[in-house]
């Protein structure tokens, strides 16, 4: 049977909140980078503060981004979650999960609420040059696999904070006591 190589060290709770930021800042990175490919969310997110900029858009991706990355901290660092989540494997898995939960929530009730209340845009967002429902799936495609990216960074990340390692690199990692 292989050898789980759970980590050992239980964070304080600053610990979990900054890992959690960090996580979610690499996610957000990872993800910001995956949507460039699909249509204009940054300067419709932009807008939301008031600024159709991709800069804009960026800030407000990327605060998102490190608060469901601290969501998703606080959640794992929990004593009932933490004897199902340890390895690096496992942390990974939980936040693709994670990620896969936040595509549909975000994607399916928030952003289209916020950006019908703060009246920015109208969904689905145009893509060209593709037209009609060409874009349509292309732009739900871009923004699935880029939730999958984020949960996987955020959870690399967060397993590595927390010193779980893949077990291919096991063996040559110093432990820490």
């Amino acid at each position: 049977m292989a050898e789980r190589h759970k980590h050992e060290r239980t964070l304080t709770g600053i610990e979990i909140v900054i890992g959690g930021l960090l996580a979610g800042l690499v996610g957000g990175v990872g993800m910001g980078l995956v949507l460039l490919l699909g249509p204009d969310v940054f300067e419709v997110l932009g807008a939301l503060l008031g600024s159709s900029t991709i800069a804009a858009g960026w800030i407000v991706h990327l605060a998102v981004s490190m608060g469901f990355g601290i969501a998703f901290a606080v959640v794992v660092s929990r004593p009932a979650v933490r004897q199902f989540v340890g390895s690096f494997d496992e942390y990974a898995g939980a936040a693709v999960a994670f990620g896969t939960a936040l595509g549909l929530l975000v994607g399916g009730l928030i952003l289209p609420a916020a950006v019908a209340q703060a009246g920015v845009a109208t969904l689905p967002l145009p893509f060209l040059p593709l037209p009609g429902l060409a874009a349509e799936l292309l732009g739900a495609a871009v923004f699935a696999v880029g939730h999958l990216v984020y949960g996987l960074l955020v959870g690399a990340t967060f397993g590595t904070i927390n010193g779980a390692v893949p077990r291919r690199l096991a063996d040559r990692t110093p432990t820490h006591n």
